[in-house]
């Protein structure tokens, strides 16, 4: 774990490394409203073997839950004002990294965190892409006009919370304001299925997919 400052006080993060020393492109992985769990370390992970710098962030300051009651109020708790400002703070240490090409820098996030992604890309022009799995969307188009990072959207066709009705719609605002997007909307698949943690959402082939969009995604993107 690595710590670094932000207005509100001392943040912290898993910090996933490449083997190769040299300058890499980088990313700020954002966790479910679980926390960080051993699952987003293991995605971190998975993303540095790529050659990414990666930093997960833990907006939860050491908590974690696999209890959904709690995990709500957890989220509840976290002010998006609160989660803007450690994001920034994640991006400014990741770019004062000497192993980082700070004009290459990414962000990736599942559920809330995929929210929070598209957040940071509303408030960090210097972002240069965003993969959003399954969150929530911003409908305004003074919110997504301030999106400059190629956004890579990963959806559900089952999922409730976010329908590929409003999937679609955000999507054609995207492209209305000439902003990049690539919106995939996997067929039989709801909120949650890329974790394995969720037991009965969870998808592995289409997981797998969806990994490897990503990968592709980050790799052309940033």
């Amino acid at each position: 774990m690595v710590t670094f400052v932000c207005d509100t006080g001392i943040v912290s993060g898993f910090l996933a490394l490449p083997r190769d020393p040299s300058r890499h492109r980088a990313i700020i992985v954002i966790h479910e409203w679980w926390g960080l769990t051993p699952w987003v370390k293991s995605q971190a992970s998975n993303l540095a073997k790529n050659g990414y710098v990666v930093l997960a962030l833990d907006l939860y300051h050491g908590e974690v839950t696999p209890i959904s009651s709690q995990a709500r109020k957890l989220k509840r708790n976290l002010s998006l004002d609160q989660a803007i400002g450690e994001m920034k703070a994640a991006f400014d240490y990741l770019v004062r990294r000497a192993n980082v090409d700070p004009k290459r820098i990414g962000a990736l996030g599942w559920s809330m965190g995929g929210s929070l992604a598209l957040q940071l890309a509303m408030h960090e022009p210097r972002l240069a892409a965003c993969v959003v799995n399954y969150g929530a969307l911003p409908t305004k188009l003074a919110d997504i006009e301030k999106i400059s990072a190629s956004t890579l959207g990963i959806f559900g066709s089952l999922d409730r919370g976010i329908p590929p009705k409003k999937v679609r719609a955000f999507e054609k605002r995207m492209n209305a304001v000439k902003k990049l997007v690539e919106i995939k909307i996997y067929d039989n698949a709801g909120h949650g299925f890329e974790n394995p943690s969720n037991i009965l959402k969870f998808r592995p082939k289409t997981a797998t997919d969806a990994w490897l969009r990503t990968l592709r995604f980050l790799n052309r993107s940033i």
